[in-house]
């Protein structure tokens, strides 16, 4: 393998490397909160449930590239197509595992809470979300890893990133340039994947667990 690349143009990849997490971040921003609307309605209205999670099942399917394409005569290139494509598939993560969460949730528990006199904000914030959150926070991790990873395809339309570095050594056929961006992002999608484990490690849920455990 040649490292050329990442060897004499540490700054270059970092720079890439600096947009590549700007980008994914901006991404899961926008998604998370879309994503606890139609988790809390899936759950909330059971109805919903089937169409909603069949709805982002289906989008997730759709090539990455194809729905760059189609975007890009009302979106133009750069960043903004890309968002949208890093929204929509990173709901198939988040929504389903806020569905699991909210849903694997002893309804005893929560009728136990009621019976102490919590309304439904009080209930939803203290006793529902703290004891889905271990199975919503890995619904996180897997979406910030997968969207990470997708976000090497926003180099296709400029939208910056290690992508882009990716895309520039395809153009050139310089091997040892995309090798620097292949290392980057699995680097990154590394350091992610174990920061999100220990951050799961810390929920009220999980030291519970650690403690009962013989």
């Amino acid at each position: 393998m040649d490292f050329t690349y990442l060897r004499e143009n540490p700054d270059v990849v970092w720079e890439h490397t600096i947009e590549h997490i700007q980008l994914s971040l901006t991404a899961m921003g926008i998604a998370m909160p879309i994503a606890i609307v139609l988790g809390i309605l899936a759950t909330r209205i059971l109805w919903l449930t089937t169409p909603i999670v069949s709805i982002i099942s289906i989008l997730y399917t759709v090539p990455s590239i194809a729905l760059l394409a189609f975007l890009i005569p009302s979106q133009g290139i750069g960043e903004r197509p890309a968002l949208i494509m890093l929204v929509m598939y990173a709901q198939l993560f988040l929504v389903r595992n806020i569905v699991a969460g909210l849903n694997g949730v002893d309804p005893a528990t929560l009728e136990a809470a009621r019976g102490l006199g919590m309304n439904e904000a009080q209930l939803f914030a203290k006793v529902w979300l703290p004891l889905a959150l271990p199975v919503i926070i890995a619904g996180v991790r897997t979406g910030l890893v997968t969207t990470i990873s997708l976000a090497t395809i926003a180099g296709w339309v400029n939208a910056g990133g290690l992508g882009e570095l990716m895309f520039q050594g395809l153009a050139l056929g310089r091997e040892s340039t995309v090798l620097a961006g292949v290392v980057a992002v699995s680097a990154l999608s590394l350091t992610i994947d174990i920061l999100i484990r220990a951050l799961e490690r810390l929920t009220p849920v999980a030291r519970a667990q650690r403690a009962a455990a013989p």
